[in-house]
C-alpha cells in the first residue's frame, strides 16, 4: 500500500446557513448531504455552522497562552493516570495513539516506538457528575477557564441544535432521534499543541506528531490554525492521503467509530493523521501547530445497537449491542502510558 500524499483535497462541504430548527425542507437537505459525504468519505467540511471564526481564533489565541506557560505550571493541572479520564493535562508523549490494539503486550511494544510530539488540554461540561474538570489555580492564566467553559458550550449547542438533527434527518429518522441518546453531553474539548522541531528529527522517526488513527465516539468537530497537517485517507482505501489544509470560517467534521458500529458500517469512520509538514522557506523547522477538536459520545449508559434502516435482510447486523461507556473505556485505556 503507498503511503504517497495526494495534492487533492475535494472533501465536500455542507452549509448549515439554511437549516434552522431543522424542519424545513432545506434542513432535510442538509442532512441528505451530511449523510452522502459520512457515506463517501467519513469526512466534510461544514461552514455557516454558527461558531463563528472570530471564536474560533480567540480560544486558539488562549490555547496558544496556556501551552506557553512553564511545564512546573501546567503541570498544575495533571490528565489522571486513568485513561478514560479526559481531563487536565498531558505533556509531550504521554499519549500514544492506537489504532484497535488491546493486547497488553502489543501496546507495550508500540508504547516503545516513537510517541506521539504533541502536548493536550482536554475539559467537558462543567456538571459531569463523574468527570470533574480538572484546573489550573486561576491566577496563573486568568480567564482561561471561563473562556474554555465558553468555547465547550458554544460546540455543544451546534451538537445538539443543528448536527445531530442533520445526521438523524440524513439517516431518515426523527430530527430529535439522536439527541436522545446524547442527552448528558459528556464531551470532550481538547487543545492541542504540536511544537516546532527541525524537520530532520521526524524524518529520522525520531518524533512524530499524529499516528493514523480513527476517532472512538460518535463524531468530531475540529478547528484548525493556519498551519496545515491534517491527513485524511482517500475514499479509494489505497492507502493514500489527502492533505485537508485549514479554511477560516470552516470547521472539520467526521464520523467517529461509535457512529459506524451503530450505522452497521453504513457511515464511514476514516482513518487520519497529523503529518510534519516541511516548510518551503528553507529554514528546515516544521513550524508549531494548534488545533482543537471537540470529541461528541453517546450518554454513558446509552445501548450502542443497529440503527433503525441500517440492516435487512441483505444486510444482517454486524455487531452485538454494547454500551457506550465500555466501548470507549476500552479504547481510552489503550491510548496511554
Amino acid at each position: 500500500m503507498s503511503d504517497e500524499l495526494l495534492q487533492d483535497s475535494s472533501l465536500p462541504v455542507v452549509d448549515f446557513a439554511g437549516f434552522g430548527d431543522g424542519t424545513s425542507s432545506d434542513a432535510l437537505e442538509t442532512g441528505k448531504r451530511l449523510l452522502q459525504a459520512c457515506q463517501d468519505v467519513g469526512f466534510a467540511y461544514l461552514i455557516n455552522t454558527g461558531i463563528s471564526q472570530a471564536q474560533v481564533d480567540d480560544m486558539l489565541a488562549w490555547s496558544q497562552k496556556f501551552f506557553s506557560l512553564p511545564p512546573d505550571i501546567k503541570q498544575l493541572a495533571p490528565h489522571p493516570k486513568e485513561g478514560w479520564k479526559q481531563r487536565g493535562y498531558s505533556g509531550i508523549g504521554v499519549e500514544q495513539l492506537s489504532q484497535m490494539v488491546f493486547d497488553s503486550n502489543e501496546l507495550a511494544a508500540i508504547r516503545k516506538n516513537t510517541p506521539d510530539f504533541k502536548e493536550s488540554f482536554d475539559l467537558g461540561r462543567a456538571d459531569s457528575p463523574h468527570l470533574e474538570n480538572i484546573w489550573l489555580p486561576e491566577g496563573h492564566l486568568p480567564g482561561f477557564r471561563e473562556a474554555a467553559l465558553s468555547f465547550y458550550y458554544a460546540c455543544r449547542s451546534f451538537q445538539t441544535e443543528k448536527l445531530l438533527r442533520a445526521l438523524s434527518l440524513g439517516l431518515g429518522l426523527p430530527a430529535d432521534y439522536l439527541a436522545q441518546f446524547h442527552r448528558d453531553g459528556d464531551n470532550q474539548l481538547r487543545l492541542l499543541h504540536y511544537p516546532a522541531a527541525p524537520a530532520e528529527v521526524f524524518s529520522r522517526g525520531e518524533k512524530g506528531r499524529a499516528k493514523a488513527h480513527t476517532d472512538f465516539g460518535t463524531a468530531t468537530i475540529l478547528f484548525q490554525d493556519s498551519v496545515s497537517g491534517l491527513e485524511v485517507e482517500s475514499p479509494s482505501g489505497s492507502g493514500q492521503f489527502i492533505l485537508v489544509p485549514p479554511i477560516p470560517g470552516a470547521i472539520v467534521f467526521n464520523v467517529g467509530d461509535i457512529l459506524m458500529r451503530w450505522s452497521n458500517d453504513t457511515l464511514k469512520s476514516t482513518l487520519h493523521r497529523v503529518s510534519a509538514l516541511v516548510p518551503k522557506d528553507g529554514t528546515g523547522l516544521i513550524q508549531e501547530r494548534y488545533s482543537i477538536p471537540f470529541f461528541m459520545g453517546p450518554d454513558v449508559n446509552a445501548l450502542v445497537d443497529c440503527l433503525p434502516g441500517c440492516s435487512s435482510e441483505d444486510r444482517p447486523k454486524k455487531y452485538e449491542p454494547i454500551t457506550a461507556a465500555a466501548y470507549i473505556d476500552m479504547r481510552l485505556n489503550a491510548s496511554y502510558v
